[in-house]
């Protein structure tokens, strides 16, 4: 299967790129804002997530403002991500653990570690699971960890790239194991792109999809 899978993922990549058009990695906040952002990312939209963010760094001076604030205050900034009490918690609890294990919020020192040991280390956070964490490394520092959120999980699976019955955590670790480190962010990307315009959670539309001959799942679902 792994054989199998790499190669597939050589191919699909190739006319995903034609699709989409080059994709390149650019770091995207530093990794304790990616943090705390992805936190507020979980369960709801990017729109409601995005908006929570701003309204959170600019009600507050720094994340040290953040980590000190209570949690009351955070809850009233991050309202629209959704289950505000709950991330305020988890935000503010994230923060002081990592400022009592560091002396601080800079968190370069992860790029400098092998990828399991830095994925563990953010994922015995509070809250923090796989896929948080392969973002964090992914998206602040460039790192071969494959965020799988939820077009990814659906795609990858119809493409049968990893076994349907694979959990969304493991998932992270299968998808690591068949594409190309440098590739990881463009086919994370891809794949994102192809869930939301073609490969719907919801009538897929298979008569549109450029990698129709390559799913097994084709068939089933047109």
């Amino acid at each position: 299967m792994n054989t199998a899978s790499k190669s597939n993922v050589v191919r699909l990549s190739h006319v995903l790129k034609k699709e989409y058009g080059v994709i390149s990695w650019y770091p995207r906040r530093d990794a304790i804002n990616e943090l705390v952002y992805t936190i507020l990312s979980q369960h709801t939209s990017d729109i409601n997530s995005e908006r929570a963010f701003e309204n959170l760094i600019s009600h507050f001076e720094s994340i040290k403002a953040i980590s000190n604030a209570d949690v009351s205050e955070i809850e009233r900034c991050i309202k629209t991500a959704g289950l505000h009490k709950i991330k305020a918690v988890r935000i503010k609890d994230v923060l002081n653990i990592i400022e009592s294990r560091i002396g601080g919020f800079d968190l370069s020192f992860l790029a400098e570690m092998p990828l399991e040991p830095a994925k563990n280390w953010l994922k015995s956070l509070p809250g923090i699971g796989p896929k948080t964490a392969a973002i964090v490394l992914c998206f602040s520092f460039g790192m071969p960890a494959m965020p799988v959120d939820t077009h990814i999980y659906r795609v990858s699976r119809r493409l049968g790239l990893i076994d349907s019955k694979a959990s969304a955590d493991k998932a992270h670790d299968l998808m690591e194991k068949i594409v190309a480190p440098n590739e990881i962010f463009p086919f994370h990307m891809y794949l994102i792109k192809h869930g939301r315009a073609v490969c719907k959670a919801l009538r897929p539309r298979c008569n549109e999809c450029v990698v129709a001959s390559m799913c097994p799942s084709r068939l089933k679902l047109s």
